[in-house]
């Protein structure tokens, strides 16, 4: 009788699930590819979500409150607002396997970054001093001389060269946020790899090759790696800081997109100036040719107030700057410092070779100019 009463159990909320969601019933699109496309405000990520049918109410966190999902053989518009941050709906895949999937739209990234916490200019916890590898290293002679960097940085001033440096990175490598990182990451393998794979690499390999460009060159440069608040994430970015000795200063400059980035006087910044300048809601000019892969051009909008708003609370970059640092090779030890406000989650971590300052001096520390 008991086992009875179960099965009458389960039927009964069997029937009530299936009631509930016949009124409420979720959109639905249809698809034969595991890919879809989504346009995320004015951003079109191609090729960025998987459908997976095995994963239960799979979530994409939107940078912005409208947008387009794309399948191969549908679309559906989703627009959402304070009251009501989630738009829900199934995918259908190969007419059988159904993936049910959540948007999910947060509070708006600039409004979340000018929340973020201060920094603490008396941290005195130590820190490693940063370096930068001489251009006489026989590598990044190599780099230099192989890809014909003299030629291509110019005779203008450094100014120049180094913008010229990041239009030719930006010209020579597609960018593929998917796109599987070559096994030996330095600037000729990495640019080897695309050309005779015909094929794109991300935001990190770019940063990469031009970080090494720069170095071949005598030019001080990091590339920084920039992350949100939250731990747990599905995207980052990651650009450059040039240090120019002309201007004395640090720049902002972004070969994914070949951006950089001005104040109302048509001065170049850097980028704690432009996380600085967002937070207060000062002026920003974005360079207007900064654009993706030379098919989407980046507004000011999108891609500082929203996208590297997002991933301007913490920084992080190694403290040797030098040829060929993203190769793994056995005994190899890397060591990074991240630059976290004082609310931030991880204030300590001691496995893996990572440092944390709250003192944006050390972070930013100018290098020694000989």
């Amino acid at each position: 009788m008991k086992g009875i009463k179960l099965v009458a159990l389960f039927l009964f909320l069997m029937n009530l699930i299936q009631i509930t969601y016949a009124q409420k019933k979720m959109p639905e699109l249809h698809a034969t590819s595991n890919t879809a496309d989504i346009l995320d405000g004015k951003m079109l990520r191609k090729g960025y979500w998987t459908i997976s049918p095995a994963t239960r109410s799979d979530v994409y966190t939107a940078l912005s409150n409208k947008g387009t999902f794309y399948t191969d053989l549908d679309s559906i518009n989703f627009k959402m607002d304070k009251k009501h941050d989630t738009f829900d709906f199934v995918i259908v895949l190969n007419g059988k396997d159904s993936a049910f999937t959540q948007i999910k739209y947060l509070l708006p990234p600039l409004e979340k970054l000018k929340k973020t916490g201060k920094y603490n200019y008396s941290d005195k916890r130590i820190v490693p001093a940063f370096s930068y590898q001489s251009k006489e290293n026989p590598n990044l002679k190599k780099v230099r001389q192989e890809l014909r960097l003299d030629s291509i940085a110019g005779s203008g001033n450094e100014v120049a060269r180094i913008l010229n440096l990041m239009h030719w990175v930006h010209a020579t490598i597609t960018y593929d946020g998917n796109g599987k990182n070559p096994k030996i990451k330095n600037a000729i393998d990495i640019i080897n790899v695309c050309r005779s794979e015909r094929r794109g690499v991300n935001c990190l390999m770019m940063a990469t090759v031009l970080n090494e460009c720069y170095l071949s060159m005598g030019i001080k440069s990091r590339y920084i790696t920039c992350l949100p608040k939250e731990t747990k994430f599905d995207d980052c970015h990651v650009i450059n800081m040039v240090y120019c000795n002309d201007l004395k200063k640090w720049i902002w400059i972004d070969p994914t997109f070949d951006a950089y980035v001005m104040n109302e006087n048509g001065e170049f910044l850097g980028i704690a100036e432009v996380r600085e300048r967002l937070i207060k809601g000062k002026t920003l000019i974005l360079n207007p040719e900064a654009n993706r892969n030379r098919m989407e051009s980046q507004t000011k909008e999108f891609y500082l107030e929203n996208y590297m708003a997002k991933n301007l609370y913490r920084l992080e970059c190694p403290v040797t700057s030098e040829y060929d640092a993203e190769t793994y090779k056995e005994g190899k030890t890397v060591t990074y410092l991240q630059l976290l406000p004082v609310d931030g989650q991880e204030q300590i971590r001691e496995m893996d070779k990572t440092f944390i300052t709250n003192n944006p001096d050390c972070f930013w520390a100018k290098p020694e100019i000989k």
